[in-house]
């Protein structure tokens, strides 16, 4: 019998005083953690299952369950910690690839933290917005340079197609496969209500989900899952997937066993296989092979919707945006180092990317010195966990924000990270029908609506309490920043000025 070396990250704690044996949590749990002993009449626990879900700790109607930390340790060595060696253990027993699911976990800067704002006191009054009018929507896509007016004197419409939001925020790019059937309608249904749009993914777009199209950024990765020309006109705008911050330089992988029935229909691909998209695409090796991609989807969808164009937050990533403004682009999204993924190697996701704070800021720099900030919008993504971090990346020179690990919280999610095993206990990162069930998308796009709408709220209070009535007003507005506990260099490549100065 071959050694066991890894002891459970986490234990049940169960109060046998409060336990009814109900057998609920037996019930819920996809990871068969908990199991019911006849001869003993009473529940046990198989603690080496557990995901730290909480859904048994949360159905759970006498409350006697709780998840702890696991109290094993190792020897304490600064150098090796418990974490590290658990993960040499586990190649030394698999041979394979570490997977891990949602954002980088890991202790760096989060600059957002670091970044207060400013607030109007005595010769800038602040502003109402219970009483006054607070603009928060915003258009996305190319603005001309110039006014042209036409012989009569009236402003000539020379605008190109552009998105429309009620507030700067998007739902991020999440694939059908990747996620379920109900949450991709929990969130088509929570954009068309909120007046915003959700991003397909790279999976394609379900037959069903059309009908929301106003709503829907349509994707293409280079798998080209799903492309095809009624696909890349229902939508409002189409996406080419570059890169995603949670694995810059990598392409994606939806295992065949979550290619089945619909998923596999809506992908063109067969049941079964799995789905890869190359780490590049393989039509495009510079600017001008991406030009060319942009051009033949703006031809695609007659030039009447805008064209993105999403990468990673890399160390050069100032200079590419200034390529791709130039490509011919509408918008460029760039996704930050923690942002989420059903599944990446754990090594990329933890040490490869920038944060975005400095991204976005180098980009909209870079941009206004080259005079081409209005050529493109810029969108950001990657941990935005507040109406907070909304502002702040507004302030920055984000003309929107995408989330997506803030809106599966709002569905229910724990962060469990075992999203690529495909046995998400909420319904949310599965196929498995007896688990997609239990996310119900009535309520779970209502709960999207009303995240979305507390955040707008909250982002109205704090631009009336800088003094600032519109969205536009604060794009790329860093005097209305300060910075805490950052060195110079930080200072300079955001932006902004120390608190005190």
């Amino acid at each position: 019998m071959a050694i066991n070396f890894l002891y459970p990250d986490y234990e049940v704690a169960r109060n046998c005083d409060r336990c009814i044996v109900c057998r609920a949590c037996e019930r819920q749990c996809a990871n068969e953690v908990h199991e019911y002993v006849d001869t003993l009449n009473k529940m046990v626990c198989d603690d080496a299952k557990c995901v730290n879900c909480h859904r048994c700790v949360s159905l759970c109607p006498t409350r006697a369950l709780k998840i702890v930390k696991s109290g094993n340790t190792y020897k304490e060595n600064m150098n090796w910690s418990g974490k590290t060696i658990n993960e040499v253990y586990r190649q030394a027993g698999s041979g394979g690839v570490l997977l891990s699911s949602m954002g980088n976990p890991e202790e760096y800067p989060i600059y957002f933290d670091k970044i207060l704002l400013n607030a109007s006191q005595v010769t800038n009054p602040s502003i109402d917005p219970l009483r006054e009018p607070m603009e928060t929507t915003v258009f996305l896509g190319a603005k001309p340079h110039n006014i042209e007016r036409g012989e009569d004197g009236r402003i000539k419409n020379n605008l190109p197609p552009q998105l429309k939001l009620s507030m700067p925020v998007m739902f991020s790019a999440m694939s059908y496969g990747s996620i379920s059937y109900n949450a991709h309608e929990s969130l088509a249904r929570a954009a068309e209500e909120l007046g915003i749009l959700y991003n397909t993914g790279e999976g394609g777009l379900h037959e069903d989900f059309y009908r929301y199209g106003k709503n829907t950024v349509v994707q293409v990765a280079s798998g080209r899952f799903g492309v095809h020309p009624q696909y890349l006109n229902s939508g409002a705008a189409v996406e080419i997937k570059m890169g995603q911050g949670a694995k810059p330089g990598i392409g994606g992988h939806l295992p065949g066993a979550k290619i089945v029935g619909d998923i596999s229909r809506t992908r063109m691909i067969p049941e079964g296989s799995d789905a890869i998209s190359p780490a590049p695409h393989h039509d495009i090796y510079s600017i001008e092979d991406l030009r060319q991609l942009v051009y033949s989807l703006k031809e695609a969808t007659d030039y009447k919707k805008p064209v993105i164009v999403k990468i990673a937050a890399v160390h050069n990533v100032a200079a590419i945006a200034s390529g791709i403004a130039r490509s011919g682009a509408d918008i460029i999204s760039i996704d930050g180092f923690r942002g989420g993924t059903g599944a990446a190697p754990t090594r990329i996701r933890d040490n490869v990317g920038i944060p975005i704070e400095l991204a976005l800021a180098s980009v909209d720099s870079r941009l206004r010195e080259e005079g081409i900030r209005d050529d493109v919008s810029i969108i950001v993504g990657g941990s935005i966990r507040s109406s907070a971090d909304i502002v702040r990346a507004v302030a920055l020179g984000a003309d929107c924000v995408y989330v997506a690990t803030s809106a599966l919280l709002a569905l229910g999610c724990h962060l469990c990270r075992s999203c690529h095993a495909g046995k998400c206990n909420w319904g949310i990162a599965t196929q498995s029908p007896e688990l997609v069930k239990r996310l119900n998308p009535d309520i779970g796009y209502k709960r999207l609506v009303n995240l979305m709408t507390a955040w707008q709220h909250e982002i109205k209070e704090m631009m009336g309490g800088m003094g600032i009535n519109s969205i536009e007003s604060l794009k790329g507005n860093r005097l209305m920043l300060r910075g805490v506990g950052l060195n110079e260099k930080e200072l300079s490549i955001l932006g902004i000025k120390h608190a005190g100065e």
